[in-house]
């Protein structure tokens, strides 16, 4: 992905958000100055890799297949207390997040607003492969079933809860508009702890064609 590119996705979701009145952290706004400038103190956000985060999932085609997603709090395995993490999300109408599960993450998906969120469920088999026995499920607490690969619609103001092994893509709904996503869950590390069914780049190849707007989660590293 360009720079410019993820510039614009992250000026777009800014503004989605101040329409839904979801305010972020101010240290959301650090540019990369400021980051050189206050980057102590600061080490749980750089570790925990909390912040701007979007991918494309590698397909080079982010409004078909990718995501916008910005972690808020996120605890650390073996390093911190905080058992749980909080994101936020943006998807766009036919927007596909790729098939995948978590081996250890039980997380709630909300729908915070917008659109009709669109979710995909089968159970996991041993060898990490889909089985065909229905999936059970809870929205908002209320037990629910669908035979493996039906779909869930969650409306504004409903949430599922995923356990392990469950897989799941999601999408927003073509017709309803782009959908303001809240995750609520356990602690969360993509890089050991997300199962995709194909082989899919979980963070994108960034070509510098200008200065970054805000440094994202995977430009830690290689700029402070």
């Amino acid at each position: 992905m360009k720079r410019s590119e993820i510039n614009k996705i992250i000026e777009n979701a800014k503004a989605f958000m101040r329409k839904k009145q979801f305010i972020l952290p101010p240290w959301a706004s650090r540019s990369l100055d400021d980051w050189k400038k206050n980057k102590s103190g600061a080490e749980e956000i750089i570790n925990n890799m909390l912040g701007w985060d979007i991918t494309d999932f590698g397909s080079g085609d982010f409004y078909s297949r990718g995501l916008f997603l910005f972690t808020i709090r996120n605890g650390k395995l073996g390093v911190d207390k905080k058992p749980y993490a909080e994101k936020i999300m943006i998807v766009e109408e036919n927007q596909e997040t790729p098939m995948h599960h978590h081996w250890s993450k039980m997380e709630d998906i909300i729908n915070r607003g917008g659109g009709n969120l669109v979710i995909e469920l089968y159970n996991t088999a041993p060898d990490n492969k889909l089985d065909d026995n229905p999936v059970h499920f809870k929205v908002d607490g209320i037990k629910r079933s669908v035979k493996a690969g039906g779909k869930v619609i969650l409306t504004p103001g409903e949430s599922i809860c995923l356990e392990q092994h469950m897989c799941h893509r999601f999408y927003g709904e073509p017709g309803k508009g782009k959908v303001l996503v809240g995750e609520v869950s356990m602690v969360n590390d993509d890089t050991i702890d997300k199962c995709f069914l194909e082989e899919i780049g979980r963070y994108p190849e960034i070509t510098e064609d200008t200065e970054p707007l805000h440094l994202l989660v995977n430009d830690y590293k290689k700029f402070l």
